[in-house]
């Protein structure tokens, strides 16, 4: 990503996070408030975000983050008080945050985020007393610092969502951050999704990664970093995780799209995975 520059892709994110809640009933992730960061300004894309060819990627933009709130309800339940949102974007979930005493720790590039708190004043949505924002360049801090620095408190256990952000990272900043969370106590945890090698995808997976390449890198955000489920199963371990569980999009498809009246899903072209690594132990030193 270009030094000072807003992420092009986690607006595109936002938009079909939006189009998701007009285009597909009921929405597997209920949120509102997207609707109100994008949809002023957006209508033409908005509506090409709509269409039906577009049901893939607002199906995968929209489970990804209801999985991942899914965890943190979970680990939440278990008593952790602190949500990190690591590469934030537009996420909504502070907006719309059910959960009394949860603090909430929005970390993104910081030119990103000082363009969504623009959208966010534009909207009339405030800014929640449980929310603290971490501007942060993960490839020249680590999140350990920049979270500290944001009032963090790194002795109590924490649940991380991690959307979006790990395609874009060299493998020296994906490690750093991994191993940051790793080293939180039990039982702290990160959702994430990872982009998948071409040579695990079949053929609809390796066609539509082709294309969706091609567009980031376009949007001046070129993909970096692909793993195969061996592959970032070993990158938990070395990080210091007890377990990482992983979910591809026939198991999603179980969990969140099953007896849908408008047949909306996950199609073999999801050329990505979503996975949850725990801290279940004392974290290694």
């Amino acid at each position: 990503m270009e030094s000072g520059r807003a992420s092009k892709t986690a607006l595109g994110v936002a938009i079909r996070r939006a189009a998701h809640q007009l285009a597909d009933q009921p929405p597997v992730l209920d949120d509102p408030i997207a609707l109100r960061l994008v949809v002023p300004g957006y209508a033409r894309r908005m509506e090409r975000a709509m269409h039906r060819v577009g049901r893939d990627s607002r199906a995968w933009m929209a489970v990804r983050s209801r999985f991942a709130e899914d965890q943190l309800a979970r680990s939440v339940a278990g008593g952790v008080a602190q949500y990190v949102v690591l590469g934030a974007g537009f996420d909504t979930f502070a907006y719309r945050n059910p959960h009394p005493g949860l603090r909430v720790f929005e970390v993104d590039f910081p030119a990103t985020q000082a363009a969504k708190r623009s959208i966010l004043a534009e909207a009339g949505i405030g800014e929640p007393p449980s929310l603290s924002f971490v501007a942060l360049d993960l490839e020249h801090q680590t999140l350990a610092e920049g979270l500290a620095a944001g009032g963090f408190d790194a002795t109590r256990a924490a649940f991380v969502c991690w959307l979006g952000v790990i395609p874009y990272l060299t493998l020296g900043a994906f490690r750093s951050t991994l191993e940051s969370i790793a080293q939180l106590p039990a039982p702290s945890g990160v959702s994430f999704d990872y982009a998948l090698r071409a040579e695990t995808l079949a053929a609809p997976g390796r066609k539509a990664f082709r294309g969706l390449s091609r567009r980031v890198a376009r949007a001046g955000e070129p993909f970096q970093l692909l793993f195969t489920p061996q592959e970032l199963e070993a990158e938990v371990s070395r990080a210091g995780f007890q377990r990482c569980d992983q979910l591809h999009y026939v198991q999603l498809n179980q969990l969140y799209f099953s007896d849908r009246a408008d047949g909306l899903k996950l199609s073999a072209a999801v050329s990505a995975r979503l996975a949850t690594a725990w801290v279940e132990g004392a974290p290694s030193r």
